[in-house]
């Protein structure tokens, strides 16, 4: 378990200070995340990676010349926000555009697109190239779908040497995504990681056996078998790889992995008896790597990466490279400090536009926006050990810190925006805004969209009518449906907030022209009822999109996490209109229990 640390809500924050500090040498420290310190004679290509942290040396262990020219670092296990990736790639662009790199997961992909789009709106040409490695994570059928793990130094590397080249920016990508479908990774653990602050593993294994397909973010792993030999464990790595061979050929690079707490003793124990293995198998070994390029905390466990070469990628994995963590031959490009390039780095603060003063309703509006936030952070910051439990079962246990991050941020930002005299929409963007950016992954990517969605709504400086919020309800739905890719049944927050949307319009649309505050507070209630009874639902739903679908069937039985959530929030909005009691949204364990 993780010891050192202050405040577990710092903890990424205080780590990122002293990481920077002691690797002043390759990076320096940006909002967001690190960039290389140093610059080449000539611009390139920028490769900008990222993900949530506990992975080290991945991401900003693989920043420097050769490698990556930055990486955004999002809290542990939660991907960076877009807020973070845009000023990571921002400080990174030299003209030629930008590449972004990352494992496969629901959070990264939301908030690395949503930068993506954004600096193409600004004139910067960027890409992306996501890594699918883990041959556990969905089938042969559905690669597109599969978590990129250890496979991530592979494309990094190939990637970051391309630029390195001077390549132009679609031959950057072609060779990065032709390293990605070249390498495949299986991984196991013997024991489950845990995050700072936590008393218990986001998952355990039974003593005696061992966990197969494991996720990094701590995802439990897809089979449990006996544990076995280390000429067993061997045997079965190789044989699973090799199944998956992406062509003929025969030059392979090994890539053991450990994922934390697996000592390099017995890493080199487990190389000595793989290596045989696979020349057995007919092939030439090229570079074997032995040691932790990805890992995930504290975890007990390991993996095994193979990456198939051919006369392009070879020269590039080959090529040098040198980073905190990961380093091969010299590099014979002079590589100087920033300040001595002329290449100074584009602003990372914008300035901030002084809003017109909101009317006096519009700040008592905004006022009481305010208080419900307030409100929402209390009840989630409650509830998060109880939410990331339910998230443990078949994701990755960080559902309740990224709530109660998301939470607390989004207050903070609407009290301020009330000191500020920011009127109700102001209010709502601060805070759709805030929650994106601290709370990152997947639900901050979701709750930021949601929030802003809804801050449309408040527009004007008028009260608005239950009508008019009914309409931004119901956007919000839209923008759920299609941001995040999902549809009704897939057990995530939609099944619990389209059920929300409906009974809000349909308690306004019978109260007809009444627009009393009566309206809007039955109104609530009853929607957040609806979102009670749909979020307790979800228990009898197999997930189909997002960390858990690849642990589909274990999701069945436990709701949903996301839609307990929104049902939570619902229930908290409901609370500041009514005396009324909510139905309850999370069942306590003993009636869990008593039911089963």
């Amino acid at each position: 378990m993780t010891r050192l640390f202050n405040d577990p809500n710092d903890f990424v924050s205080d780590m990122s200070r002293g990481f920077a500090l002691a690797s002043s040498r390759w990076v320096r420290a940006v909002d967001g995340g690190v960039v290389r310190s140093t610059a080449a004679s000539e611009p390139t290509v920028s490769l900008v990676i990222g993900g949530g942290s506990g992975h080290f040396p991945a991401f900003s262990g693989l920043v420097g010349p050769g490698l990556a020219h930055g990486t955004a670092m999002g809290n542990v296990f939660a991907s960076p926000s877009t807020k973070q990736i845009m000023s990571v790639a921002r400080s990174c662009d030299q003209g030629r555009g930008v590449l972004f790199s990352y494992g496969n997961y629901a959070g990264d992909v939301l908030n690395f697109d949503q930068a993506q789009e954004q600096l193409r709106a600004e004139g910067i040409e960027a890409r992306t190239v996501v890594v699918t490695d883990d041959i556990f994570s969905a089938s042969r059928d559905e690669i597109d779908k599969r978590r990129g793990i250890a496979g991530d130094l592979v494309v990094f590397k190939i990637a970051g040497a391309a630029a390195e080249a001077g390549l132009d920016l679609d031959e950057v990508e072609r060779l990065a995504r032709s390293a990605n479908d070249r390498t495949r990774s299986i991984g196991v653990a013997f024991s489950g990681c845990t995050l700072p602050g936590a008393d218990e593993p986001l998952f355990t294994v039974p003593e005696g056996n061992m966990a197969i397909g494991l996720g990094i973010h701590g995802e439990p792993g897809i089979d449990e078998v006996p544990l076995p030999s280390a000429i067993q464990l061997a045997e079965l790595l190789v044989s699973r790889l090799l199944v998956e061979a992406p062509d003929s050929s025969r030059r392979v690079v090994p890539i053991l992995n450990g994922l934390g707490t697996v000592k390099y003793e017995e890493l080199y124990l487990l190389y000595g008896l793989i290596d045989p293995l696979l020349r057995e198998a007919g092939y030439e070994l090229v570079d074997p790597e032995v040691g932790e390029f990805c890992t995930s905390f504290d975890m007990a466990g390991l993996s095994l990466t193979l990456l198939w070469l051919d006369d392009e990628l070879e020269p590039l994995w080959g090529a040098p490279c040198s980073s905190a963590a990961y380093t091969r031959g010299e590099l014979g490009t002079a590589h100087l400090p920033t300040s001595f390039t002329g290449q100074q780095p584009q602003q990372e603060h914008e300035a901030i536009a002084v809003p017109t003063p909101a009317s006096a309703a519009s700040q008592q509006l905004g006022r009481e926006i305010s208080t419900v936030l307030t409100r929402i952070a209390a009840v989630l910051d409650d509830a998060a050990g109880e939410l990331g439990r339910l998230d443990s079962v078949a994701g990755d246990g960080d559902h309740g810190i990224g709530m109660q991050r998301g939470s607390k941020a989004a207050a903070r930002a609407a009290a301020d925006a009330i000191a500020n005299g920011h009127g109700a929409e102001a209010v709502l963007t601060s805070a759709g805004e805030a929650w994106a950016d601290i709370g990152g992954g997947t639900s901050g990517a979701i709750w930021g969209r949601i929030i802003s969605t809804l801050a449309e709504g408040f527009a004007g400086d008028s009260q608005p009518t239950p009508a008019a919020i009914s309409t931004a309800i119901n956007a919000a739905v839209d923008e759920v449906r299609t941001f995040g890719g999902v549809e009704l049944g897939d057990k995530t927050l939609l099944d619990a907030l389209a059920p929300f949307a409906t009974q809000f319009s349909h308690a306004v649309s019978s109260a007809g022209p009444d627009s009393t505050p009566s309206v809007f507070a039955r109104a609530t209630t009853h929607a957040a009822d609806a979102a009670a009874r749909a979020a307790q639902s979800t228990t009898d739903l197999v997930a189909i999109r997002g960390r858990a679908r690849a642990h589909g069937d274990r999701s069945l039985g436990t709701p949903d996490p996301g839609a307990i959530s929104l049902a939570m929030i619902a229930s908290a909005i409901a609370d500041q209109f009514t005396t009324d009691t909510p139905t309850p949204i999370i069942q306590s364990t003993e009636r869990k229990a008593a039911r089963s």
